[in-house]
């Protein structure tokens, strides 16, 4: 997922890549060894014959111009899910069988990030059919999980391919796959790689990953590359109701919406290290009071009772617009796992709906009031 969070932007794992289902486990019971079953061990493998054999593709560690377009359309969200290569296994250079084979979610600024970073080697590249999802958030969605390592390792004839039974994963992917279970029904052993795809040529010297390679960071640079897809799919909802509201209602609620969207799309990614509270839910909401109250006041003016309404419905409205877009970040961050975002999402959603239902029943009130006379 990653050449750190920039090639991955996308969803919630365990920071340390290393699940207690991970942990190695007692013999098991059978085997999926090449060759069937040993003496005494029945064999596990699923029937290959169920299995369609994929050719083998072929590809380079160059990244042309027209990849790094493609780059650029995927972090501006242009056709969201089309970023994608073929699933499949893909010679790097001229491997032999005893060459290393890596595996990555088909993705493909995954997959690029992987394959540059191995520039020079001979190796295999296994892909994944992550549906076009990088490899944290296929991991978390069960994507890149157990079930399709091993239906692509037997589906691309690997072990007919390589002497060696050796995989080695992308740290972040951890949380999908079972390795103790990939043994068992494949017969391959599962090596976790480091975190960023860069750090693979100095892993590989080694192959002894240094605590910095386990470290998941999240530094400014990375923030900054997820703002443009959040942006534009926040924007396509709030064009229409910001158009609307200008002419219906007022230019200045309009303003609001649009604010509440930019602060909750590009605001936050920057300030979200130094932002109070733990949850990013609690996170974007104290940021949205905070720059919603100026809005507000403004709105109040000479504090009239009709002036008061409206900034109270303006406070209880647009802090949970940008909280729930603050939201949408717990999908790529390391500030948060699989556990946290559900706890997040059924905690704090009903809490910002139910505040953002009783702002419009306010303005809803304030507005029938104030056309009838009464305010």
């Amino acid at each position: 997922m990653k050449d750190s969070m920039k090639e991955e932007a996308g969803c919630c794992a365990s920071s340390t890549g290393i699940l207690e289902k991970d942990k190695p486990s007692p013999a098991s019971p059978c085997t999926c060894a090449v060759g069937g079953s040993t003496a005494g061990q029945p064999s596990c493998c699923p029937p290959t014959g169920d299995v369609q054999q994929t050719p083998i593709r072929t590809t380079t560690s160059e990244i042309t111009l027209s990849h790094r377009l493609d780059h650029f359309l995927a972090r501006w969200g242009v056709n969201r899910m089309g970023h994608t290569v073929e699933p499949g296994l893909y010679p790097l250079g001229n491997p032999t069988p005893d060459s290393d084979v890596f595996v990555s979610a088909n993705y493909s600024l995954s997959f690029d990030a992987l394959r540059s970073a191995l520039a020079g080697r001979d190796a295999y590249i296994l892909v994944l059919d992550t549906k076009g999802i990088n490899v944290w958030c296929a991991a978390g969605k069960g994507t890149f999980g157990t079930d399709e390592l091993v239906r692509r390792i037997q589906s691309s004839g690997l072990s007919g391919i390589v002497r060696h039974r050796k995989l080695i994963l992308p740290q972040l992917s951890a949380p999908g796959v079972s390795w103790p279970d990939v043994l068992r029904r494949s017969g391959f052993l599962v090596e976790y790689g480091p975190v960023r795809a860069r750090d693979l040529p100095e892993y590989l010297e080694n192959r002894k990953a240094i605590p910095s390679m386990r470290r998941v960071e999240f530094p400014i640079r990375d923030r900054l590359v997820l703002i443009p897809v959040e942006l534009v799919m926040a924007f396509k909802f709030m064009v229409i109701p910001a158009i609307v509201l200008g002419f219906l209602v007022s230019w200045l609620i309009a303003a609001e919406l649009v604010l509440a969207v930019l602060t909750g799309t590009v605001l936050f990614p920057i300030l979200l290290p130094w932002l109070p509270t733990k949850d990013l839910s609690t996170k974007g909401l104290i940021l949205g009071f905070l720059v919603m109250t100026p809005t507000a006041i403004l709105g109040a003016g000479a504090f009239a009772p009709f002036q008061l309404a409206v900034a109270a419905a303006t406070l209880l409205i647009f802090p949970p617009i940008t909280a729930y877009l603050a939201l949408n970040f717990t999908g790529s961050t390391p500030f948060t796992s699989r556990t946290g975002v559900k706890k997040e999402i059924f905690r704090y959603v009903p809490g910002m709906a139910a505040m953002a239902g009783s702002g419009a029943v306010v303005a809803i009130i304030t507005g029938a009031l104030r056309i009838l006379g009464v305010i």
